[in-house]
C-alpha cells in the first residue's frame, strides 16, 4: 500500500524512527533539567516537532492500513498504528509537563529577581533576566530558520529520490534494449559500474547539499 509519503512500511518506519529520537531527546531534557546548564529550549522546541510529525505520520497510516488485504495483515497493522500513536501521545503528555515545570521555575526566578531588585535597589538582576529574553527570543528564531532549512533540504532530497526513480526507470529499459540486440555480457557490466558511480556521486551531493544548509544556519547565528 502506498501513501503520499511512500509504502505504509516505509512510512511506518519513519514514524519509529522519529519516536526513537523524541523520546532520546525528552530523556536529555529531563536530565539537563536540575543541571547547572540548565533547559535547551531549542531541543524541547526539536522534540516537540518530532512528536508533531509523528502524529502526523499515524493519520497517514491509519489511511493506508485500511487498504491491506486479508484482514489478519489489517488487525495487525492497526494494532501497529495504535501503539505508535500512544507512545507519541504519551511523549506529548511528558514534554507538556515537562515544559509547565519549566516555565513555573523561570516565572518563581523572575518574581524572586524583582523582590531582590526592589529590595537592594539593584535593577542588575532584571538586565540579565531581559538579556535572558532577548537570547531565548534569538534562539526560536534561530530554531524557525533550522525548520525552514530543514523543509528545503527535505524538498531537495525529494526532488532527487524522484529523479533516481526516473533514472532507474531508463536504465532498465536500456538494459532491455542491449538484451534485444544481444550487446556482450562486458558492456552490460560496465553499464552496471558507471550507474553504481553516478550513484555515489548523486548520495555525495545530497549530503554536501544538507551540510551546507544547516552550516549556513549556524554561521549565521
Amino acid at each position: 500500500m502506498e501513501g503520499g509519503g511512500g509504502t505504509l512500511s516505509e512510512v511506518h518506519q519513519k514514524a519509529k524512527k522519529l519516536l526513537l529520537r523524541s523520546r532520546d531527546g525528552l530523556e536529555r531534557l529531563e536530565r539537563l533539567e536540575h543541571s547547572a546548564a540548565g533547559v535547551d529550549s531549542e531541543l524541547s522546541f526539536a522534540v516537540k516537532k518530532d512528536i508533531a510529525q509523528v502524529q502526523s505520520l499515524c493519520v497517514e497510516m491509519d489511511r493506508l492500513w485500511g487498504s491491506v488485504g486479508g484482514k489478519p495483515q489489517r488487525d495487525l497493522w492497526r494494532r501497529k498504528v495504535e501503539q505508535i500513536a500512544e507512545e507519541a501521545e504519551s511523549l506529548k503528555e511528558s514534554l507538556d509537563k515537562f515544559n509547565l515545570r519549566n516555565q513555573k521555575r523561570i516565572s518563581e526566578a523572575k518574581e524572586r529577581a524583582e523582590l531582590l531588585g526592589r529590595a537592594n535597589g539593584d535593577s542588575h538582576v532584571m538586565r540579565i533576566f531581559d538579556e535572558e529574553a532577548q537570547a531565548m527570543q534569538s534562539v526560536r528564531t534561530s530554531a524557525r530558520e533550522l525548520e525552514n532549512a530543514n523543509a528545503i533540504g527535505e524538498a531537495i532530497l525529494s526532488s532527487i529520490h524522484g529523479q533516481r526513480e526516473r533514472l532507474k526507470s531508463a536504465h532498465r529499459k536500456a538494459l532491455d534494449i542491449l538484451n534485444t540486440v544481444g550487446i556482450s555480457n562486458s558492456v552490460l557490466r560496465l553499464i552496471e559500474r558507471r550507474n553504481r558511480v553516478d550513484q555515489w556521486i548523486k548520495y555525495a551531493g545530497m549530503l554536501l547539499t544538507v551540510i551546507f544548509l544547516f552550516a549556513f544556519v549556524f554561521w549565521r547565528h
